[in-house]
C-alpha cells in the first residue's frame, strides 16, 4: 500500500473486502496506513472492526460503508457514506438515506435503510456482480451478459430478484 501510494499523487481509498479478497486488513495495519498523507479514506465492510478503527485512527482516515446493509450504523459511528452496489439501482435512495442521516433526520435514513433489505439480500443472492447485472438488464439498462468465469443468475436468483425489484416499484 505503502509503494503505491508514495507513487502518486491522488487521494487513496483503501478497500477493505475480505468476502472478495480473502484478506483483512486489519485496524492496526490501517492505523500505519493512515500516516501516509493520501490514504484518506477506507470503504470497511465490516462494522465491528469499523468501531476499532475509529478509535486508532480518529479522524485521520474516512470510512465509507462497503456493506449496503450497514450504511446507517456506520454513519452513526462517523462514516461518510457508502462505496455502493445498491445504488446502481436506487441512486435516489441511497444518496437520501446518506445525505439525511448527515442532515441529522435519522428517522428517513433509517426507514430507508430498512425498505432496502429485501434487495440488499437478493443483489447477494449469488456472487457479486452477477445479481447487479441482471437487476440493471431487467430494469433496461443493458449491461449486457456476465463474462466468465462468471455466469448468469439462476432460475431462483433471478425470481427473488425480480420479486424485490417488483416489492420495490423498480420493474
Amino acid at each position: 500500500f505503502k509503494v503505491i501510494a508514495q507513487s502518486i499523487s491522488i487521494p487513496v481509498v483503501i478497500y477493505n473486502v475480505p468476502s472478495r479478497t480473502n484478506l483483512n486488513i486489519n485496524p492496526a495495519t490501517l492505523k500505519r496506513l493512515a500516516d501516509i498523507d493520501n490514504i484518506v479514506a477506507v470503504k470497511e465492510c465490516n462494522l465491528l472492526q469499523a468501531s476499532e478503527i475509529f478509535y486508532l485512527c480518529g479522524d485521520k482516515l474516512d470510512l465509507y460503508s462497503g456493506e449496503d446493509g450497514n450504511i446507517v450504523p456506520l454513519l452513526a459511528l462517523g462514516g461518510k457514506g457508502v462505496i455502493s452496489v445498491i445504488a446502481n439501482i436506487l441512486p435516489k435512495d441511497t444518496h437520501n438515506m446518506v445525505k439525511s442521516f448527515l442532515d441529522g433526520d435519522i428517522e428517513t435514513s433509517r426507514k430507508l435503510q430498512i425498505k432496502s433489505v429485501p434487495v440488499e439480500k437478493a443483489l447477494f443472492c449469488e456472487t457479486n456482480p452477477i445479481p447487479i447485472k441482471a437487476a440493471m438488464n431487467l430494469m433496461g439498462f443493458d449491461v449486457g451478459p456476465c463474462r466468465m468465469p462468471l455466469v448468469e443468475i439462476s432460475e431462483a436468483g433471478l425470481a427473488q430478484l425480480k420479486k424485490a425489484l417488483t416489492e420495490y416499484g423498480l420493474m
